[in-house]
Formats: structure tokens, sequence, C-alpha cells
């Protein structure tokens, strides 16, 4: 029998797919920890608006569980005096009407003036919500932004604010069964950071350099 050191060792093909494997498997866990422990936070501040991304619209026009829980999010931090305005992203998916027309129809049930509210309701993704809503907020002079979704959802959707020039906050929405429940909170966390990991750009983005510092923008309000 040979000595161990005279083994026939594993090909050059086989030891770069495993350390590919081994590589890839430690990235996706890594980022998913991130997007994880980052949405789980609060970390909302005074802003110009609160932009709350929508999600799927059921059968009639009812909201689901993640638009309802994203709306009411949305309206705590107006009623706090976050911001003095809200502003609903989502178009019409399977059923209408669309995302951001439900959330608006909620939102001024809770108590929100018609008048304190903007729809955006073209977008089907989140560099969609970023890219569309970004056009009404330089309409209407804004620079600084809370963004309100589900927590797996929010590292990704910052990033996207940022490529667009803003300095954002995040705020979850955590009352939704994709984060309650711990099967289905793994599921979308690894979901988003696969997401991420296949959008480098998206993930490198950067605060905007002439942003404010939290502190300044909140003793300036």
């Amino acid at each position: 029998m040979p000595p161990l050191s005279m083994s026939a060792r594993p090909g050059r093909v086989r030891r770069f797919v495993v350390v590919s494997v081994g590589v890839m498997t430690c990235g996706v866990f890594g980022v998913a920890w991130w997007v994880d422990r980052f949405g789980q936070r609060e970390r909302s501040a005074p802003s110009d608006a609160v932009v709350v991304l929508g999600a799927r619209v059921l059968a009639g026009g009812v909201a689901s569980g993640p638009l309802r829980a994203r709306t009411e999010k949305a309206v705590e931090l107006y009623k706090r005096g976050v911001a003095p305005r809200l502003i609903f992203s989502g178009g019409v998916g399977v059923n209408p009407p669309s995302e951001a027309q439900v959330m608006m129809e909620l939102a001024t049930r809770m108590g929100v003036p018609p008048e304190a509210c903007t729809l955006e309701e073209s977008s089907h993704s989140t560099a969609d919500n970023a890219r569309l809503t970004a056009k009404l907020l330089r309409e209407l002079d804004a620079r600084r932004v809370v963004v309100v979704s589900d927590p797996y959802h929010l590292l990704r959707a910052r990033q996207y604010f940022r490529l667009n020039g803003f300095e954002v906050t995040t705020s979850p929405a955590l009352l939704t069964e994709r984060n309650v429940h711990l099967v289905d909170r793994a599921y979308w966390t690894v979901r988003e950071a696969v997401a991420l990991l296949l959008h480098p750009l998206v993930l490198l983005a950067r605060e905007p350099p002439d942003a404010p510092s939290p502190d300044v923008t909140a003793s300036a309000r």
C-alpha cells in the first residue's frame, strides 16, 4: 500500500469546482447574514419623504399582508413627523389596481391626508421603484428619503436609491409572514443575497458624497 503522501490527488478541475462552490456558499451566506442584520434594524431619520415599496395585490384589489404591513409602517412614520410626504411606489401586477393605489387607499383610511400622498404606478421591480420614484423626488426637491419595505428587501432597496443619487435611511415592516416565520425569513433572505451577488455594482453603491450627516439634517428640522 503506497504511503498517504503518494496517494492520488483530485484533479485540478475537481479541486477548482470544490473551492468555487465553497467560496460561493460562504459568499451567499455571508451576504445573507448582512441582509438580515441590516433589515431588522430601525434606521429612519427626519427626511423629505417616505418611499413605500409595493407588494402583491390580491384578487379583488385586496392588500396582501406585506403590502398592508408596509403601509402601516409608513403611516406610523408620517404621524411621528419623520417626513411630510408619502410616496407609494408599485405598478399593476396580476390583480388590479396598482400597488401604489391600494397603499394610498389604506393610508388615507388611517388618517393620512390625500394631499400628502404621491403615487408612482409604473414600477415592477426594485430598480424601477428607485428609478421612477427618483423623478418624483426631484420634482419635490427631495434629497433625503426613508425607504419602507420588508426587512429582507431593505439593503438592496437602499442601494438602488443610492445609485439614483439619494441619501437613504430605512424602516422595516417587521410584522409580515416573510419575517415572522423562520423558514420564510431564511428563504427570502438567501434569495436577496443571491440577487445582490449577481449585481455587484448595486452592492457597492455608496452614499452621495455631498449628503448631509444625519445629525446636521435632524438639527435643521
